[in-house]
């Protein structure tokens, strides 16, 4: 017998939203929950450039005013249909850190973490958000993010500190509030994209997330942070090459750049030239960051998962391949999502700008389990 009330019964909306707030573009992505899995409903992406006089891809210093009118142009040209949303907060804009601390029980922890972690913030403790995280012991098999209840017996125990000022919280609150959106959290991008990235990866792993104003990586294992760098350099320092090395304007740069295979306004080869000074930089410190990892820990890392709209340079997985001397892929944040099938070449190099977007919206469907 059909349900005579079904009509009457509130559906709950489990539509949700991750964004991501980049230095270059912001990017959106919508899913929802239909029979416990992740569905794509939605997704786009907006450059920052031209809205303050700039060319597509160049790294931009917009107001709050400014960003929240481009998240409703955003989600007006994505069709998105819902509110609720989380939000991350850039790498630069937070402290990440290891801290060694005695192995005591996670009562005893709470109260010594705070007090340690003043060596570590260069601002009072109480100008900041301050969560933390036991790493969890090597026998220990476990894949979430979520704070350890016990610890294995040892002198020390690692710990995770996090800490973010609130004034960077109060600005995105802000940016949140003006574009009319409902957050239940903010979260620093770093987490968003392992949840996006990877799946249960018992060995060393590293992210490599190249943007246009820098490059960040992330070393994993069992699914958790063990060093995080930035690199100074990114896509964006590409285009300044090309422009100046062929002496253009940045704007046809960032042409050439983009079209690299497809076009014949430039010599490909002096152009390669040119873009491998500037990706000979980034390979080769980010070469020092897994050497000094691997000296450490004793271990190496069994794959790099490449991600950030600057790894989708013609030519580049071919690149990193000939660097690294270990399993180079492209990433697939898409990989936890079921999609059209009609998306899945097209999300395979344009979903390489999302890795960020898609985890934290998976984080925001967490709420309706």
């Amino acid at each position: 017998m059909n349900n005579p009330f079904k009509n009457f019964i509130k559906q709950q909306d489990t539509n949700v939203i991750g964004i991501d707030i980049g230095s270059s573009a912001i990017k959106i992505v919508q899913l929802a929950k239909v029979k416990g899995k992740a569905i794509l409903k939605t997704y786009g992406s907006l450059a920052l450039g031209p809205y303050v006089g700039l060319s597509p891809g160049q790294a931009t210093n917009i107001s709050q005013d400014r960003l929240s009118a481009v998240i409703l142009d955003l989600m007006k040209e994505a069709n998105v249909n819902t509110s609720n949303t989380g939000v991350s907060i850039p790498i630069r804009s937070s402290l990440v850190t290891l801290v060694e601390m005695p192995d005591l029980p996670e009562k005893e922890l709470a109260t010594m973490i705070p007090i340690e972690a003043r060596k570590y913030i260069p601002v009072p403790i109480s100008e900041v958000a301050l969560d933390w995280w036991i790493i969890p012991k090597e026998e220990s098999k476990a894949f979430d993010f979520e704070p350890k209840k016990e610890v294995a017996v040892s002198q020390k125990t690692e710990v995770l500190v996090v800490s973010i000022h609130n004034e960077v919280l109060n600005n995105y609150s802000e940016i949140v509030k003006r574009a009319s959106l409902k957050t239940t959290f903010f979260e620093i991008e770093m987490f968003a994209s392992i949840r996006s990235l990877i799946d249960r990866e018992l060995a060393p792993v590293m992210i490599f997330d190249m943007g246009a104003g820098s490059t960040k990586l992330y070393i994993v294992e069992r699914g958790i942070i063990r060093r995080s760098h930035i690199i100074n350099r990114g896509s964006q320092d590409i285009t300044i090459s090309i422009s100046q090395g062929l002496q253009v304007p940045l704007e046809k740069a960032e042409k050439i750049k983009r079209n690299l295979g497809a076009n014949s306004e430039a010599d490909e080869k002096t152009v390669y030239d040119i873009i491998d000074l500037t990706l000979d930089y980034i390979f080769s410190e980010a070469g020092a960051v897994m050497l000094g990892y691997e000296k450490r820990y004793g271990k190496t890392l069994s794959k790099i998962f490449l991600t950030g709209g600057g790894v989708a340079l013609k030519g580049f997985l071919k690149y990193a391949k000939s660097r690294f001397q270990t399993e180079v892929v492209l990433g697939d944040p898409f990989s936890k999502v079921e999609t059209p099938a009609f998306l899945t070449d097209i999300l395979k190099q344009s979903g390489l700008d999302f890795s960020v977007a898609v985890g934290i919206a998976l984080r925001k469907l967490q709420e309706f389990d």
